[in-house]
Formats: C-alpha cells, structure tokens, sequence
C-alpha cells in the first residue's frame, strides 16, 4: 500500500481510535499481526488475502483460550475486523456492502465506528483455515495457482485476470478422469466430480461490478454453499457463469451441475493430491478437506 492511503486513514481515523500501524513484510505477517493484537480492533489495508490472513490471526486467539467462536475468552467478545480495500478483487469488502474506493471505505469505516454499529458474519473452516466468502478445490485453485504465479511477476489481480486465466486452465487440467467425491452425513457419497466451489453466502467472486452468485440473495450466517461440475466442458463452464451473473431466483441448473445450499458441514476427497485455494489463496495440494460453516465468528466494521 502506498504512504499516501496510509496517512489517509491514519489522519481520518485519528481522535477515533488509537492506531498502532505495522506494514507486512512477508507471507503470514499479516496473521502473526492479528494475532498479537490480542481484543484490539484490526484495520485492515489490503487485498483479500491480507484479510484472510488477519481473520485467521483472530480466531487464533479464541482457539488457543480454548473458548471457540462466540465464547468472548480474553478479548471479552467477538474479534472484530475492519476492512479498507486495497486488493484486485476486493471481493469480502463489496460483499460487505463497502466501497471499492479506498479513500471511500476509510469514510465509511470511521462513521461506523463512531456509531458502534457492527456486523456479526459466519466463516467457513477449510482444515484448519477459516475463509470468509469461498473455498475450491480442482480448476478453480489451479487457477488461483497461476495467478499468484503472475502477481508475483508484476501482474495486478483483477476478476477479468481471473476469468481469462481460467480458461487457459481449462487446456491444461485434467477433464477426462473426474478426483472429488462428497461426502455428508447421513447422505450417499456423490463421486464423479471435477470441480468444487464453496461459498460462505457470499458472491464467488465478481465480474466487474456484478456478483458471481452460486445462490440467490447471499447471507453471511446461512450455511456453507457448494456449487460442483459433474464434467469440464466450455459449455458446462459458459452456463454455469451466465446463470451466477444473471439469474437471481435460484441457483446454477444443469445436467453437469451439482448443487447444494446451507450445510453446516461436508467432506470433500479426491482420488489425487488435487489444488485448494481459500478467499483467493493457493494453500497447495490435498487429498481430502472437511468443510464446516461457523456461525456468528467475527464482527465486522461494515
């Protein structure tokens, strides 16, 4: 972030709160931070992988008093986050309701933290990962894969970087042997599957200014909702992204689509190491994820 937008929310927020301000120096800086801060308010200056890191340095600290989500242990409550988009996507903070603009948000955020007005939202637990609006495993990450690759060569993250990159991915990953299979409680396993996508209620991600919806009307405190492709097919990959932008009454339909809405908890496996990516991070590859929605886990500034 540039010094500018730095002193910017510094003099904005002044009088306010009573601002400690630390610049990330590396990958996983930005948990250790949160972390640390131990019941203070976290600002967030950054992208989404900035805010899941931070997001996963306070619920640290819940885990290690031993108290879970909604049990208050030091911090007397909930950690409560702000968040001032400085990322390609920024899709957390437009699914917040905040403006893209930095200059914006930082408006916004001093008026809601004058008012005391905040935000209770669920999160997702991938592993032992918490993300706040989607998880994927297959395509999906090795997508997220080669953009990491091409933001640490210079290329700016952005939603149409995104969506190009992924259909160059879609030469390259394997479509003829599907990996994922699901499994639920008390349900049949549903095998055969290329691709997963798992949203917190939240858009998958946005084209331009327009969610990509895997559900109509999103809530951050409805569940976990996965939305799957049966087969890996340009036509399979085109309705499922037309019916997300433009259809708001239902979910994606299809004969290769599999989806399912508000579940508390799933396990995904895969029949080889296979991509995951969480709130647009790559964290490798996996064998199996169990899946688990965390109801009411973080305030936000929004």
């Amino acid at each position: 972030m540039t010094g500018t937008l730095i002193d910017l929310a510094v003099r904005s927020l002044a009088g306010l709160v009573d601002l400690d301000v630390e610049r990330t120096r590396y990958r996983g800086h930005a948990r250790e931070l949160a972390a640390a801060a131990r019941g203070e308010l976290v600002i967030v200056l950054g992208g989404d992988g900035s805010i899941n890191e931070v997001v996963n340095g306070v619920m640290d600290i819940l885990g290690r008093d031993g108290t879970g989500p909604g049990g208050g242990g030091a911090t007397g409550g909930l950690p409560l986050i702000a968040v001032i988009p400085g990322g390609g996507a920024n899709v957390l903070a437009r699914a917040l309701g905040l403006p893209v603009d930095a200059a914006e948000a930082i408006r916004r955020v001093r008026e809601v933290i004058a008012a005391g007005r905040y935000r209770t939202i669920g999160l997702g637990l991938a592993g032992d990962r918490y993300f706040t609006f989607s998880a994927g495993l297959g395509m999906d990450a090795e997508t997220v894969r080669e953009v990491e690759r091409m933001r640490a060569e210079g290329r700016r993250e952005s939603t149409p970087l995104f969506l190009r990159t992924m259909m160059r991915q879609y030469y390259r990953t394997d479509r003829r042997r599907p990996a994922l299979t699901l499994e639920r409680d008390g349900q049949p396993p549903i095998s055969d599957l290329f691709m997963t996508i798992i949203t917190n209620r939240s858009p998958w991600t946005y084209f331009r200014d327009r969610p990509l919806l895997p559900v109509p009307n999103p809530d951050f405190n409805s569940g976990l909702d996965l939305l799957a492709l049966r087969r890996i097919r340009l036509t399979t990959i085109f309705s499922a992204v037309g019916q997300m932008l433009y259809i708001r009454s239902r979910p994606p339909r299809g004969r290769d689509l599999l989806s399912v809405p508000g579940s508390e908890s799933f396990t995904v496996r895969s029949a080889r190491p296979i991509a995951l990516q969480v709130d647009g991070e790559y964290l490798g590859e996996t064998k199996a994820v169990n899946f688990q929605f965390v109801p009411h886990a973080l305030r936000v500034v929004a």
